[in-house]
């Protein structure tokens, strides 16, 4: 933009009545005077949404002084509408700005957003100077705020105090688990292994007792192979186990982890540690770039990726060291028919029933299955596209779920983790009817009986035996329930 055209922008100010996170009190935009200014317009279940936080925390580390973002909550779901649940969000994504949650789209139509991420820069005279949708390089924007720093220097533009913070995420308490992503259950080895994400590390607790076996990872973020005290993850999420390995999706690392359980040792096994832009392109395993695997399920000897960061879903080959796409095109939405043409949202469960592979494809609040198969085919059995949710029992055409997260086989059945709905579902694929196994629906921690148990977002998903395991994530714990009843109960887990 030109000066002139700047001088007339002004930048509409926040309404009052929202509410704020990491900050004591309603910012209003004269607080910000002096200060660049980034909005960050968001909804927590986004992946692309995510995958831009790290990239502010970069522009925030290199301009601490200058710099101020605002993430403004604009939740595409009902309930990402909630201040309580966008709370839980900024703690989990350890959001270190402040947040207004805008579920009515206040200002995201007074400054006309139209897609989910999207930045708009702000003058320290509270001018817009533009915005962008999509992911970003903070080093490319860096370049660009270091040349508007100067100039406002120069015109002596800029405030330097530091802005008061009150962060959300000092109000957490120690627990033995914190957002625990996805849970496997092993009968036959008596072992429950759970990524227990927030503290980026993978523990293996006896079944049996509850007592912590092993842990892998040292619990700070990073990627680093080696023994299990040294390794480092970064946000692990879904696992897979074959013999005495266990494969983990570490999720921010854009890789693929093998944890050797009898030597307690990690490797690497695919993923650069840096996220594919814009798809990941098939190759060498350990060459090859990946974008947010969020799930792992093996199928004969092939191990299946939930790539939720592309939309796809992958195929690791650990006979040749290989990685090749099975799903999807990378475009974001509900589309069925032939496998490489057909389109995911998101996918963050896989499960295998003998047949089919089946996947929670979260964006699209959907069940789907992929034929594995030559010429196989994507097919929706509950799920109508990225707009169409909500809270529905039933078939196909009436059956409605938010945001599911995660799905396991068993009993001739389907699991879900209806993460936003805070219930566990099962589908029966022979009549294509989905009811409610457990949960109240609202969010809590209650066990007991079908109605009377309360989750909250509950991640991930095991079926073993007459019982499933779920990471109930928001809670910090692991909950068992028994079959058929739907009863609820909460593990006694400790380190």
């Amino acid at each position: 933009m030109s000066d002139r055209q700047r001088s007339v922008v002004r930048a509409p100010d926040f309404p009052v009545g929202l509410e704020w996170l990491n900050v004591d009190r309603p910012l209003s935009l004269k607080d910000l005077r002096g200060k660049l200014v980034i909005l960050d317009f968001w909804t927590f279940c986004c992946i692309n949404c995510q995958h831009v936080l790290p990239q502010l925390r970069q522009l925030e580390e290199r301009f601490p002084e200058e710099l101020v973002v605002i993430g403004v909550h604009c939740g595409k779901f009902h309930a990402e509408a909630e201040t309580y649940n966008v709370r839980q969000a900024v703690m989990r994504h350890d959001v270190r700005h402040p947040v207004v949650n805008d579920p009515k789209y206040l200002l995201w139509r007074a400054y006309t957003v139209r897609a989910w991420p999207t930045i708009v820069l702000i003058d320290p005279e509270g001018r817009v100077l533009g915005s962008m949708s999509g992911e970003f390089d903070a080093n490319a924007i860096g370049s660009l705020l270091e040349q508007i720093i100067a100039d406002c220097d120069k015109k002596g533009l800029l405030n330097r105090s530091p802005l008061e913070l009150t962060l959300e995420r000092r109000k957490l308490i120690e627990t033995t688990l914190r957002y625990p992503g996805k849970v496997l259950a092993d009968p036959a080895g008596r072992r429950l292994f759970v990524t227990d994400t927030d503290h980026h590390r993978i523990v293996v607790f006896g079944l049996d007792n509850g007592r912590v076996r092993h842990v892998f990872g040292s619990g700070e973020p990073g990627l680093t192979d080696g023994t299990a005290a040294r390794a480092r993850f970064h946000s692990p999420q879904g696992m897979a186990l074959r013999g005495d390995s266990l494969y983990v999706a570490d999720t921010e690392n854009h890789a693929i982890r093998r944890l050797s359980l009898d030597g307690r040792t990690v490797q690497t096994v695919a993923g650069t540690g840096e996220q594919s832009t814009p798809l990941p392109e098939a190759g060498p395993a350990r060459a090859t770039r990946l974008n947010s695997p969020w799930d792992l399920e093996w199928v004969g000897d092939t191990l299946y990726v939930a790539m939720a960061g592309s939309h796809q879903v992958w195929a690791y080959h650990p006979q040749g060291g290989v990685i090749s796409h099975v799903a999807g095109d990378g475009r974001e939405a509900l589309k069925d028919g032939p496998r490489l043409n057909a389109r995911l949202a998101q996918p963050s469960g896989l499960a295998w029933d003998g047949e089919r592979l089946w996947i929670a494809d979260s964006e699209t609040s959907s069940l789907r299955t992929v034929g594995l198969e030559e010429g196989g085919e994507v097919r929706t059995w509950i799920g109508q596209g990225l707009f169409e949710f909500g809270d529905v029992d039933g078939d196909r055409a009436t059956a409605r779920l938010q945001h599911v997260l995660d799905v396991a086989a068993g009993n001739g059945r389907i699991y879900v983790a209806d993460a936003y709905n805070n219930r566990l579902k099962v589908l029966d694929p022979r009549t294509g009817q989905i009811r409610t196994l457990s949960g109240s629906g609202e969010p809590g921690f209650e066990d007991g009986f079908a109605g009377e148990a309360c989750f909250w977002e509950p991640g991930g998903i095991s079926f073993a035996g007459d019982r499933l395991y779920v990471a109930d994530t928001n809670n910090h714990v692991i909950r068992s329930v028994e079959l058929p009843s739907g009863r609820v109960e909460t593990l006694d887990l400790r380190d």
